[in-house]
């Protein structure tokens, strides 16, 4: 059963309950987790000008943030007993499906969980879906874990 639980965190409450199930598994089979944060590049979508600035002042704030996300995410699966690490992806000019591969490949994981905000039509073409690319690019299964029907996830 599944042993090693990837499971990619940014802190909404829709990546918390990926993360609560991901918990669940893992108690029930006595694996693992690992939490993954990628700190995304904002030059591409905020077009920042100077890479000196971007790389100066807004990286350093995104790996705080990516570090405090990181922290909670392992506090809640200390809490409810489960073994867990963390990993902080920084990949400048990468999509969270290209960090995932590397992560799978570099820790060996079995299963990747991830929440989604189960997007369709119009809204999931014009925002893209980082868990669509996941599912697509992953060696392994995937458990993606929806927001409930007709509002958003609470954590």
């Amino acid at each position: 059963m599944y042993q090693r639980i990837l499971v990619p965190i940014d802190g909404s409450a829709t990546s918390m309950l990926g993360l609560d199930e991901a918990i669940r598994l893992a108690r029930l089979t006595g694996g693992q987790i690992r939490l993954l944060n990628l700190v995304e590049d904002p030059t591409l979508s905020a077009g920042y000008a100077s890479f000196a600035a971007y790389s100066g002042e807004v990286l350093p704030m995104l790996r705080q943030a990516g570090e405090e996300i990181l922290e909670k995410g392992r506090a809640t699966a200390l809490a409810a007993g489960v073994a867990v690490d963390t990993q902080l992806f920084e990949g400048l000019a990468t999509r969270l499906s290209e960090a995932v591969e590397q992560e799978v490949a570099r820790w060996g994981a079995d299963l990747v969980v991830l929440g989604t905000h189960g997007r369709r039509g119009a809204s999931r073409f014009f925002l893209g879906s980082d868990a669509e690319q996941v599912l697509r690019s992953s060696p392994v299964p995937v458990l993606l874990v929806r927001t409930a029907a007709g509002g958003p996830a609470t954590a």
